[in-house]
């Protein structure tokens, strides 16, 4: 799932929320209005459009791929967070012919070529199941994840959720990665994050932070890349 600034904006209800003043509900307008335009005025929104990407996250992606090789013709790629393809799109493109990659979200995400999709809650075990029996056995040479959980703007909720979503993508990349393999996860700091990054390190060679220009400077999002995956 992008960051909920790297989709376009959904309709909202036009009536108006019960116990809210008419003034309220003109500053909750305006502050939409602002966002929007900062949206539509965003060059990597812009720029997907031209390229026919279907998010600007796809930019991240690629930045990250230019720096760090990410990817090459023939490996198996699983993408946590993928709607609405954004990162599927760069990962197909690279990992074809002879790659497989294979996606998932809760929301729902248009087919994409060469992108076996599973909807679903990751937390729940089911869905987990799925992505397994998609792989058939087959390891895995790079876990990519943009999962974020639905943001309440209260960091006591907000951060434990996203810090178990971390930790179930490291899971699944203990059960699948072959050694060697790779896992790009994007983290959000805060409470949880010192301990994640140790629990990568015991099962990673080398951890790197990544923060890609594409990434909103006021996000508090950082991108670890985990190489050399040691079972």
């Amino acid at each position: 799932m992008d960051d909920p600034g790297d989709r376009v904006a959904r309709s909202t209800s036009s009536r108006s929320t019960p116990g809210k003043s008419p003034s309220s509900k003109g500053a909750v307008g305006k502050s939409k209005t602002g966002w929007l335009k900062e949206h539509f005025d965003d060059q990597y929104v812009q720029r997907s459009w031209q390229d026919g990407y279907r998010s600007r996250a796809s930019y991240k992606l690629l930045e990250l791929d230019a720096k760090d090789r990410l990817f090459k013709p023939g490996m198996t790629v699983v993408d946590l967070g993928a709607a609405p393809g954004g990162w599927s799109q760069v990962a197909a493109e690279r990992v074809m012919p002879g790659g497989a990659v294979i996606a998932s979200d809760i929301l729902e995400m248009d087919a994409l070529a060469d992108v076996a999709f599973i909807q679903g809650d990751f937390t729940e075990e089911s869905v987990l199941e799925a992505i397994l029996a998609e792989l058939g056995g087959r390891p895995v040479d790079l876990i990519i994840s943009d999962m974020a959980p639905n943001m309440s703007g209260m960091a006591a909720i907000d951060q434990p959720k996203a810090m178990y979503l971390v930790e179930l993508a490291l899971d699944l990349a203990r059960q699948t990665l072959s050694p060697g393999g790779r896992l790009l996860i994007k983290v959000f700091q805060g409470e949880g994050f010192d301990g994640f990054l140790d629990d990568l390190r015991g099962s990673f060679a080398r951890v790197m932070t990544r923060k890609p220009e594409a990434s909103r400077a006021r996000s508090r999002e950082v991108y670890l890349l985990a190489d050399g995956f040691k079972r």
